[in-house]
Protein backbone atom coordinates (compact mmCIF):
# COMPACT_ATOMS: atom_id res chain seq x y z
CA UNK A 1 0.00 0.00 0.00
CA UNK A 2 2.07 3.04 -1.64
CA UNK A 3 -0.24 5.32 -0.30
CA UNK A 4 -0.54 4.43 3.03
CA UNK A 5 1.28 6.86 5.75
CA UNK A 6 0.56 4.60 8.80
CA UNK A 7 0.19 1.36 9.28
CA UNK A 8 0.04 -0.83 12.81
CA UNK A 9 0.65 -4.05 12.90
CA UNK A 10 -0.02 -6.45 15.95
CA UNK A 11 0.49 -3.90 18.41
CA UNK A 12 0.28 -5.04 22.04
CA UNK A 13 0.60 -3.25 25.20
CA UNK A 14 0.14 -5.57 28.61
CA UNK A 15 0.73 -4.10 31.90
CA UNK A 16 1.84 -6.24 34.95
CA UNK A 17 -0.61 -5.68 38.06
CA UNK A 18 1.90 -6.86 40.95
CA UNK A 19 1.36 -4.79 43.32
CA UNK A 20 -2.40 -4.00 43.42
CA UNK A 21 -4.49 -5.66 46.80
CA UNK A 22 -6.12 -8.26 44.14
CA UNK A 23 -2.74 -9.47 43.20
CA UNK A 24 -0.98 -9.76 46.39
CA UNK A 25 -4.32 -11.71 48.05
CA UNK A 26 -4.48 -14.18 45.26
CA UNK A 27 -0.73 -14.21 45.57
CA UNK A 28 0.26 -13.97 42.12
CA UNK A 29 1.03 -11.15 38.83
CA UNK A 30 -2.00 -10.88 36.33
CA UNK A 31 -1.88 -8.99 33.55
CA UNK A 32 -3.86 -6.09 31.91
CA UNK A 33 -3.91 -6.69 27.79
CA UNK A 34 -5.60 -3.04 27.55
CA UNK A 35 -4.32 -3.48 23.06
CA UNK A 36 -4.17 -6.62 22.46
CA UNK A 37 -2.23 -7.23 18.93
CA UNK A 38 -4.62 -4.93 17.29
CA UNK A 39 -3.28 -3.86 13.20
CA UNK A 40 -4.85 -1.33 10.82
CA UNK A 41 -3.74 1.52 8.54
CA UNK A 42 -4.68 4.82 7.48
CA UNK A 43 -4.16 6.27 3.98
CA UNK A 44 -2.74 9.56 3.22
CA UNK A 45 -5.30 12.19 3.35
CA UNK A 46 -8.31 10.18 4.79
CA UNK A 47 -9.64 9.76 8.57
CA UNK A 48 -9.88 6.85 10.27
CA UNK A 49 -12.32 6.39 12.97
CA UNK A 50 -11.65 4.50 16.29
CA UNK A 51 -14.80 3.53 17.88
CA UNK A 52 -15.23 1.67 21.06
CA UNK A 53 -16.95 2.35 24.59
CA UNK A 54 -14.72 3.56 27.28
CA UNK A 55 -11.89 1.56 28.85
CA UNK A 56 -11.47 -0.49 25.19
CA UNK A 57 -7.75 0.54 24.78
CA UNK A 58 -8.59 3.73 22.38
CA UNK A 59 -6.16 6.29 24.83
CA UNK A 60 -3.97 3.78 24.67
CA UNK A 61 -3.33 2.96 21.51
CA UNK A 62 -2.98 6.94 20.81
CA UNK A 63 -0.24 6.92 23.23
CA UNK A 64 1.29 3.65 21.79
CA UNK A 65 1.67 5.41 18.08
CA UNK A 66 3.51 8.66 19.49
CA UNK A 67 5.38 6.52 22.11
CA UNK A 68 3.92 7.98 24.94
CA UNK A 69 3.60 5.02 26.23
CA UNK A 70 6.30 2.05 25.02
CA UNK A 71 4.53 -0.63 23.24
CA UNK A 72 4.84 -3.80 24.74
CA UNK A 73 4.79 -5.59 20.77
CA UNK A 74 4.44 -4.98 17.38
CA UNK A 75 5.34 -2.66 15.00
CA UNK A 76 4.23 1.66 14.18
CA UNK A 77 5.02 1.78 10.11
CA UNK A 78 5.05 5.57 9.40
CA UNK A 79 6.18 6.55 6.12
CA UNK A 80 7.55 2.86 5.92
CA UNK A 81 9.75 3.07 8.77
CA UNK A 82 9.16 1.04 12.27
CA UNK A 83 9.12 4.35 14.75
CA UNK A 84 9.61 1.61 17.81
CA UNK A 85 13.29 1.32 16.54
CA UNK A 86 13.60 5.14 16.62
CA UNK A 87 15.65 6.63 19.67
CA UNK A 88 14.75 9.87 21.39
CA UNK A 89 15.85 12.13 19.33
CA UNK A 90 14.76 10.77 16.23
CA UNK A 91 11.43 10.66 17.56
CA UNK A 92 11.74 14.44 18.69
CA UNK A 93 11.75 14.49 14.51
CA UNK A 94 9.25 12.33 14.21
CA UNK A 95 6.64 14.06 16.38
CA UNK A 96 6.72 17.02 14.12
CA UNK A 97 5.16 15.05 11.73
CA UNK A 98 2.72 13.16 14.21
CA UNK A 99 0.53 15.78 16.74
CA UNK A 100 -1.87 14.95 19.16
CA UNK A 101 -4.68 16.62 19.95
CA UNK A 102 -6.45 15.34 23.58
CA UNK A 103 -9.79 15.24 24.79
CA UNK A 104 -9.33 17.91 27.42
CA UNK A 105 -8.90 21.39 26.68
CA UNK A 106 -8.73 22.37 30.44
CA UNK A 107 -5.63 20.29 31.44
CA UNK A 108 -3.89 20.19 28.04
CA UNK A 109 -3.17 23.82 27.96
CA UNK A 110 -0.54 25.17 30.72
CA UNK A 111 -2.60 27.77 32.77
CA UNK A 112 0.31 29.67 33.76
CA UNK A 113 1.37 30.38 30.16
CA UNK A 114 -0.37 32.64 27.38
CA UNK A 115 -1.52 31.80 24.71
CA UNK A 116 0.99 33.63 22.60
CA UNK A 117 3.61 31.28 24.83
CA UNK A 118 2.09 28.16 24.29
CA UNK A 119 1.56 28.41 20.58
CA UNK A 120 5.39 29.28 20.17
CA UNK A 121 6.84 26.72 22.66
CA UNK A 122 6.22 23.87 19.67
CA UNK A 123 8.22 26.12 17.25
CA UNK A 124 11.38 26.95 20.08
CA UNK A 125 11.08 22.80 20.39
CA UNK A 126 11.76 22.10 16.85
CA UNK A 127 13.66 25.51 15.58
CA UNK A 128 10.69 26.70 13.39
CA UNK A 129 11.11 30.24 14.34
CA UNK A 130 14.51 32.28 14.55
CA UNK A 131 13.21 35.73 16.25
CA UNK A 132 10.58 36.78 17.95
CA UNK A 133 8.84 38.86 15.56
CA UNK A 134 8.76 35.48 13.49
CA UNK A 135 7.39 33.24 16.45
CA UNK A 136 4.58 36.14 17.12
CA UNK A 137 4.13 36.29 13.33
CA UNK A 138 3.52 32.20 13.27
CA UNK A 139 1.35 32.00 16.11
CA UNK A 140 -1.01 34.96 15.19
CA UNK A 141 -1.25 33.15 11.69
CA UNK A 142 -2.06 29.73 13.75
CA UNK A 143 -4.84 31.76 15.82
CA UNK A 144 -6.22 32.77 12.35
CA UNK A 145 -6.17 29.32 10.89
CA UNK A 146 -9.03 27.96 14.09
CA UNK A 147 -10.96 31.15 13.87
CA UNK A 148 -9.23 33.23 16.77
CA UNK A 149 -7.56 36.40 16.38
CA UNK A 150 -5.16 38.61 17.70
CA UNK A 151 -6.64 39.48 20.44
CA UNK A 152 -6.52 36.44 22.29
CA UNK A 153 -3.08 35.92 21.93
CA UNK A 154 -1.84 37.49 25.28
CA UNK A 155 -4.64 36.10 27.40
CA UNK A 156 -4.67 32.86 29.57
CA UNK A 157 -6.37 29.68 29.17
CA UNK A 158 -8.84 30.44 32.04
CA UNK A 159 -9.94 33.32 29.93
CA UNK A 160 -11.21 30.80 27.07
CA UNK A 161 -14.47 28.53 27.13
CA UNK A 162 -14.25 25.08 26.52
CA UNK A 163 -14.91 25.59 22.24
CA UNK A 164 -11.99 27.70 21.86
CA UNK A 165 -9.27 26.47 24.10
CA UNK A 166 -9.87 23.22 21.98
CA UNK A 167 -9.19 25.63 18.79
CA UNK A 168 -6.16 26.33 20.54
CA UNK A 169 -4.80 23.12 21.10
CA UNK A 170 -5.67 22.45 17.47
CA UNK A 171 -3.58 25.39 16.66
CA UNK A 172 -0.89 23.69 18.33
CA UNK A 173 -0.66 20.76 16.98
CA UNK A 174 -1.02 22.93 13.11
CA UNK A 175 2.30 24.75 14.72
CA UNK A 176 5.03 22.15 13.60
CA UNK A 177 3.30 21.16 9.98
CA UNK A 178 1.96 17.30 10.77
CA UNK A 179 0.65 15.16 8.30
CA UNK A 180 -0.77 13.27 10.74
CA UNK A 181 -2.96 14.54 13.83
CA UNK A 182 -4.40 11.87 16.40
CA UNK A 183 -7.56 13.38 17.78
CA UNK A 184 -7.77 11.72 21.44
CA UNK A 185 -11.96 12.44 21.95
CA UNK A 186 -11.11 16.03 20.59
CA UNK A 187 -15.35 16.75 21.21
CA UNK A 188 -16.44 14.63 23.93
CA UNK A 189 -15.70 17.29 26.25
CA UNK A 190 -17.59 20.18 24.64
CA UNK A 191 -21.29 21.08 24.49
CA UNK A 192 -22.86 19.19 21.19
CA UNK A 193 -23.03 22.75 19.58
CA UNK A 194 -19.25 23.34 19.99
CA UNK A 195 -19.09 19.95 18.59
CA UNK A 196 -20.37 20.51 15.05
CA UNK A 197 -17.93 23.36 14.68
CA UNK A 198 -15.17 21.74 16.00
CA UNK A 199 -15.93 18.85 13.59
CA UNK A 200 -16.14 21.27 10.80
CA UNK A 201 -12.98 22.73 11.55
CA UNK A 202 -11.03 19.32 11.62
CA UNK A 203 -12.71 18.75 8.37
CA UNK A 204 -11.54 22.13 6.93
CA UNK A 205 -7.82 21.93 8.26
CA UNK A 206 -7.53 18.61 6.28
CA UNK A 207 -8.35 19.90 3.17
CA UNK A 208 -6.68 22.88 3.39
CA UNK A 209 -3.65 21.40 4.30
CA UNK A 210 -3.68 17.81 2.85
CA UNK A 211 -3.56 16.82 6.46
CA UNK A 212 -4.51 12.92 7.76
CA UNK A 213 -6.15 11.72 10.71
CA UNK A 214 -6.36 9.27 13.14
CA UNK A 215 -9.84 10.11 15.38
CA UNK A 216 -10.52 8.72 18.24
CA UNK A 217 -14.58 8.65 19.59
CA UNK A 218 -16.91 6.81 22.00
CA UNK A 219 -19.84 8.60 19.93
CA UNK A 220 -21.06 6.94 16.78
CA UNK A 221 -22.66 10.03 15.40
CA UNK A 222 -19.07 11.97 15.94
CA UNK A 223 -17.36 9.06 13.84
CA UNK A 224 -19.88 8.79 11.13
CA UNK A 225 -19.38 12.16 10.29
CA UNK A 226 -16.09 12.62 10.08
CA UNK A 227 -14.42 9.19 8.90
CA UNK A 228 -14.02 7.75 6.38
CA UNK A 229 -13.33 4.36 7.47
CA UNK A 230 -14.11 3.42 10.72
CA UNK A 231 -12.59 0.65 13.11
CA UNK A 232 -14.56 -1.11 16.08
CA UNK A 233 -12.66 -2.04 19.20
CA UNK A 234 -13.48 -4.27 21.70
CA UNK A 235 -12.03 -4.53 25.38
CA UNK A 236 -8.28 -4.25 23.38
CA UNK A 237 -9.25 -6.09 20.28
CA UNK A 238 -10.50 -4.29 16.67
CA UNK A 239 -13.42 -6.68 15.81
CA UNK A 240 -14.28 -4.94 12.62
CA UNK A 241 -12.89 -2.76 10.24
CA UNK A 242 -14.09 -1.21 6.66
CA UNK A 243 -15.46 1.89 5.07
CA UNK A 244 -17.89 4.06 6.91
CA UNK A 245 -20.98 3.49 4.88
CA UNK A 246 -19.75 -0.47 5.10
CA UNK A 247 -20.16 -0.35 8.93
CA UNK A 248 -22.85 1.71 9.50
CA UNK A 249 -25.46 0.24 7.09
CA UNK A 250 -24.02 -3.33 6.30
CA UNK A 251 -22.24 -4.07 9.92
CA UNK A 252 -21.32 -7.64 10.09
CA UNK A 253 -19.80 -8.41 13.66
CA UNK A 254 -22.39 -8.91 16.59
CA UNK A 255 -20.61 -6.20 18.80
CA UNK A 256 -20.55 -3.74 16.06
CA UNK A 257 -24.82 -4.58 15.43
CA UNK A 258 -25.46 -4.08 19.00
CA UNK A 259 -23.47 -0.46 19.30
CA UNK A 260 -25.24 0.53 15.93
CA UNK A 261 -28.89 -0.70 17.49
CA UNK A 262 -28.56 0.97 20.75
CA UNK A 263 -28.22 4.72 19.42
CA UNK A 264 -31.31 6.10 20.60
CA UNK A 265 -33.20 7.64 18.06
CA UNK A 266 -36.45 10.07 18.62
CA UNK A 267 -38.73 7.82 17.10
CA UNK A 268 -41.67 6.43 19.37
CA UNK A 269 -42.59 3.54 16.34
CA UNK A 270 -39.25 2.51 16.09
CA UNK A 271 -38.70 -1.51 16.82
CA UNK A 272 -36.84 -2.18 20.15
CA UNK A 273 -33.13 -3.74 19.47
CA UNK A 274 -33.63 -6.98 18.00
CA UNK A 275 -29.67 -7.95 18.66
CA UNK A 276 -29.05 -7.27 22.12
CA UNK A 277 -25.74 -8.10 24.29
CA UNK A 278 -26.57 -9.36 28.07
CA UNK A 279 -23.91 -9.28 30.92
CA UNK A 280 -21.24 -7.06 31.83
CA UNK A 281 -18.48 -5.91 29.33
CA UNK A 282 -15.32 -8.51 29.75
CA UNK A 283 -12.32 -7.60 31.82
CA UNK A 284 -8.86 -6.93 29.92
CA UNK A 285 -7.14 -8.34 32.91
CA UNK A 286 -6.21 -11.68 32.17
CA UNK A 287 -8.82 -12.43 29.42
CA UNK A 288 -10.01 -16.02 28.70
CA UNK A 289 -8.53 -17.32 25.31
CA UNK A 290 -11.28 -17.15 23.04
CA UNK A 291 -13.51 -14.79 21.64
CA UNK A 292 -13.48 -11.10 24.18
CA UNK A 293 -17.23 -11.40 22.98
CA UNK A 294 -18.32 -14.57 23.87
CA UNK A 295 -19.83 -14.55 26.95
CA UNK A 296 -22.60 -11.84 26.08
CA UNK A 297 -22.64 -12.83 22.18
CA UNK A 298 -26.03 -14.56 21.24
CA UNK A 299 -23.69 -16.65 18.39
CA UNK A 300 -21.06 -17.78 20.63
CA UNK A 301 -20.59 -21.64 20.96
CA UNK A 302 -17.63 -23.46 22.78
CA UNK A 303 -15.23 -23.55 19.54
CA UNK A 304 -15.77 -18.96 20.16
CA UNK A 305 -14.70 -19.66 23.81
CA UNK A 306 -11.53 -21.53 22.93
CA UNK A 307 -9.95 -19.78 19.31
CA UNK A 308 -9.29 -15.96 19.40
CA UNK A 309 -11.01 -14.80 15.80
CA UNK A 310 -8.22 -13.20 13.56
CA UNK A 311 -9.44 -9.75 11.67
CA UNK A 312 -9.68 -11.13 7.94
CA UNK A 313 -10.78 -9.15 4.77
CA UNK A 314 -13.60 -10.70 3.35
CA UNK A 315 -12.71 -9.50 -0.03
CA UNK A 316 -13.79 -6.03 -0.08
CA UNK A 317 -11.57 -4.01 2.29
CA UNK A 318 -14.43 -5.18 5.03
CA UNK A 319 -12.40 -6.55 8.28
CA UNK A 320 -14.47 -8.79 11.00
CA UNK A 321 -13.10 -10.59 13.46
CA UNK A 322 -15.91 -13.55 13.66
CA UNK A 323 -15.79 -17.01 13.72
CA UNK A 324 -19.92 -16.82 12.69
CA UNK A 325 -19.42 -14.46 9.80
Amino acid sequence: MTDTLLEVRGLTKHFKLDNDIVSRIAGKTRTLKAVDGIDFFIKRGETLGLVGESGCGKSTTARLITRLVEPSEGEVMFKGENLLNYNRSEMQDVRKAVQLVFQDPYSSLNPRKTIMQILSRPLEVHNLAKSWSEKRRRVLELLGLVGLGEEHADRYPHEFSGGQRQRIAIARALAVSPELIIGDEPVSALDVSIQAQILNLFRDLQEQFSLTYLFIAHDLSVIRHISDRVAVMYVGKIVEAGDVADIFERPKHPYTKALLEAVPEADPDKPPPHLVLKGEVATPIDPPPGCRLCARCPLADDYCAEVSPELKDDGTGHYVACHKV
